[in-house]
C-alpha cells in the first residue's frame, strides 16, 4: 500500500465525485493500485475545468479519502475508477507550497523551482511523512492551531507548540473528529446562516446556533462532505431529518403535504429557495439531494 495525491478539478471532465470515485486513464493504473487500502489527498490545480484556458483553481490540497478498489470504466477504453470512502474536507485548503518550501518534495527541483513535469502527473505517490504534514495543515483549526502557523510548523519553519498525541490519519477516521470537522466546514460554508430560514443567531458565548445537517444520513453511508451538508437551525434540522421538508434539484424547499403545520412553514424563506454558499464548489450535490427526496422525504 502507498499514499498518493489525486488531482481533480473544480469542474471534473468525467463523472468524478471526490467523495465516492476518481476517474483516471491507464497511465496511472499502477500507482492507483498501490494506493488501494490506503489514504489519498485531493489536489485542485490552477485550471478549473478541462479547458486549457480555464482558471480559478485553488492550487491547493482540499480533502482526504481512502481508496477501497479499482474498477474498469465500461464506457471508455483504458480508463478506470478508483472507489473511495471516508472522505473528509479539509478545514482549510492547503497550498502546495509555503514560500519556497513544498509539501511534496518531488515538486521542487534542486534549484528551487517547480518541477512542472512532476506537477503534471494527475496521480503522485507520496511518502507518509509528507502526507501527514498536509493533513496537519488541512485540519489545523481542529488541532487548535492557526492555519498559517500550522503550515509553517509542518514545513519546519517554526517550532511546534502543541504535540500530536495520535497519528493524524487515525484521527481523521474517528467519529468525534469527523463530526467536529463537518460542523466547522458546513457552518463556514453557509456563513453561520440557516439555509432554510435565513437566521444567523449567535449565543452569548459567541457560538453560532446553526447546526450542520447531513443530506444523505451517515447511517445510510452519507459522507462527511460539505456537498452532503446543509446549515440548519434546530427546529428545521429536526424537520429535515424526519423527512418533513426536503430540497429539489433547483434548490427549492419541498414541504410534505399534511405533515407540516402552517406555523412551522412560516419559518421557511419566503422565496421557498435555500440560501447557498458563495463558493459553488460547496453547493449541495444533486446525488445526495435525490437520496434525501427518495429515501427520507415524506412528500
Amino acid at each position: 500500500m502507498a499514499k498518493a495525491v489525486f488531482t481533480t478539478k473544480v469542474v471534473p471532465g468525467y463523472k468524478d465525485l471526490p467523495e465516492a470515485r476518481y476517474h483516471f486513464p491507464k497511465t496511472y493504473l499502477n500507482q492507483v493500485r498501490q494506493a488501494v487500502g490506503d489514504h489519498i489527498v485531493y489536489y485542485e490545480p490552477r485550471r478549473s475545468s478541462v479547458e486549457l484556458s480555464s482558471l480559478g483553481g485553488r492550487q491547493s490540497y482540499f480533502g482526504v479519502a481512502r481508496v477501497t478498489a479499482v474498477i474498469e470504466d465500461e464506457e471508455l477504453a483504458d480508463h478506470y475508477y478508483a472507489l473511495v470512502d471516508n472522505y473528509l474536507d479539509f478545514d482549510e485548503p492547503v497550498p502546495f507550497a509555503v514560500g519556497k518550501e513544498y509539501f511534496e518534495s518531488a515538486l521542487k527541483k534542486a534549484d528551487g523551482s517547480t518541477n512542472k513535469g512532476a506537477f503534471g502527473r494527475a496521480v503522485r505517490l507520496i511518502p507518509d511523512s509528507e502526507f501527514d504534514l498536509i493533513l496537519k495543515a488541512g485540519f489545523a483549526p481542529m488541532l487548535n492551531e492557526s492555519p498559517v502557523l500550522q503550515q509553517e510548523q509542518a514545513l519546519g519553519l517554526s517550532e511546534p507548540t502543541t504535540p500530536f498525541d495520535r497519528p493524524i490519519v487515525e484521527m481523521t477516521i474517528s467519529r468525534p473528529f469527523r463530526e467536529r470537522s463537518f460542523m466547522h466546514n458546513v457552518r463556514a460554508a453557509y456563513a453561520n446562516r440557516c439555509a432554510m430560514t435565513g437566521l444567523r443567531l449567535i449565543n452569548g458565548g459567541g457560538r453560532p446556533e446553526v447546526q450542520a445537517a447531513h443530506i444523505q444520513p451517515v447511517a445510510s453511508k452519507g459522507p462527511d462532505s460539505v456537498r452532503n451538508g446543509i446549515a440548519l437551525s434546530g427546529t428545521v434540522h429536526w424537520m429535515f431529518d424526519r423527512g418533513l421538508i426536503s430540497i429539489g434539484d433547483d434548490y427549492k424547499i419541498l414541504v410534505a403535504a399534511n405533515h407540516v403545520p402552517e406555523d412551522a412553514t412560516r419559518l421557511l424563506n419566503r422565496s421557498r429557495t435555500i440560501y447557498l454558499p458563495n463558493d459553488g464548489a460547496f453547493h449541495p450535490n444533486a446525488q445526495y439531494l435525490k437520496f434525501h427526496r427518495d429515501r427520507v422525504f415524506k412528500g
